[in-house]
């Protein structure tokens, strides 16, 4: 049977299956001679119920690309779906009420507030916007991140990678289309950045959830069902069934094209660099 050549593309998938999807995204910084292309004409989409990780040399364009599609950065040219809905087109106020009832998102820094406990810090978002938790799904959840006997204390009761899990039930809690995750284990020590990859994976294998994962570690995106990589602003490549060691060779792959190009852009006399 045929496959459309549309799957074989980086990033790309049957249209039934797209959590989120961008055509075109291009977002530049600055104007005319000085401007900086971070993402040039990008298609991509987000496969429901994966674990999606994207990686790519400082300045790639990786945490843009997240950013722009979870509607938190505007694009300069584009279009950016999140399920059917074009958020490229929506005014603040329905963007703010869309990120807020769809989207998750947990960053490096956890973002937690110090004198709220992990519970109140866990419901804060669904109470600022005045819904009720749904209490079986977030019994669930805390389940699953293994938290019920921390849900009294504080975030300065809390180890990081304590900290790290209440963040990421806060992310899951609403039961989001969707979750974001930038460097989600930045901050963290090898033990208990394992453990909070180990709970995005059970998010997505037992909570039926899709993570898209920005990260520069390849021991953190062998978590992951798919790798997307970026270089220079373009999804040049993916990877399905990653491991560390596969991914760590694809980048080393990056840091040798990048050599010869700036070695060759530092010759007057020498042929000018492929930027494909």
């Amino acid at each position: 049977m045929s496959t459309p050549a549309a799957e074989h593309a980086p990033g790309l998938a049957p249209a039934d299956r797209i959590a989120a999807r961008a055509r075109g995204l291009t977002k530049a910084y600055g104007s005319g001679e000085t401007a900086v292309i971070a993402l040039d004409s990008v298609d991509v989409d987000i496969v429901r119920g994966r674990f999606t990780a994207v990686m790519g040399p400082s300045g790639s364009g990786k945490s843009t690309l997240m950013h722009c599609l979870a509607g938190l950065d505007t694009v300069s040219a584009g279009q950016v779906w999140l399920g059917e809905t074009e958020t490229t087109g929506l005014r603040d106020r329905e963007l703010t009420r869309l990120r807020r009832d769809r989207i998750g998102f947990m960053f490096q820094s956890f973002n937690l507030i110090p004198t709220l406990n992990a519970l109140e810090n866990i419901t804060l978002p669904m109470g600022i916007a005045g819904q009720r938790p749904d209490q079986q799904w977030l019994d669930r959840v805390i389940d699953t991140l293994g938290l019920r006997d921390r849900l009294r204390h504080r975030p300065a009761q809390l180890s990081g990678g304590q900290q790290q899990r209440v963040a990421c039930a806060r992310a899951l809690a609403s039961r989001p289309e969707l979750v974001f995750a930038d460097e989600p284990t930045g901050n963290l020590d090898s033990r208990a950045g394992l453990e909070v990859l180990g709970f995005l994976r059970e998010a997505v294998d037992r909570l039926h959830q899709t993570v898209v994962m920005v990260t520069h570690d390849p021991g953190a995106a062998a978590h992951s069902d798919l790798v997307l990589f970026l270089a220079d602003g373009r999804i040049v490549d993916e990877m399905r069934r990653p491991t560390a060691e596969s991914v760590l060779e694809r980048m080393k792959r990056f840091d040798v094209l990048r050599a010869s190009f700036d070695g060759g852009a530092r010759r007057p006399d020498g042929p000018a660099p492929d930027e494909d």
